[in-house]
């Protein structure tokens, strides 16, 4: 069991910079990762780099529903 195990985590911007090496510490550590970005064909070459344990959504974090952004409270 890694350090990460039984962990779901969602990096947005996960195809390039920090979010994609947050992401290639997770996944071998055990976490089941999804990365998100605006751009299919990064997402898909990044998906591709982190292998069958992340899970790629083409996703525009800037345009998100009130529902998911809004802060609690």
């Amino acid at each position: 069991m890694g350090k990460y195990s039984d962990k779901n985590v969602v990096v947005t911007g996960g195809s390039r910079g920090m979010g994609l090496a947050l992401a290639e510490l997770l996944v071998p550590g055990g976490a089941r990762v999804v990365i998100t970005r605006r751009s299919q064909a990064k997402l898909d070459a990044a998906r591709e780099r982190l292998g069958e344990d992340a899970v790629a959504v083409r996703a525009d974090a800037t345009r998100c529903p009130t529902w998911i952004c809004s802060p609690a409270g």
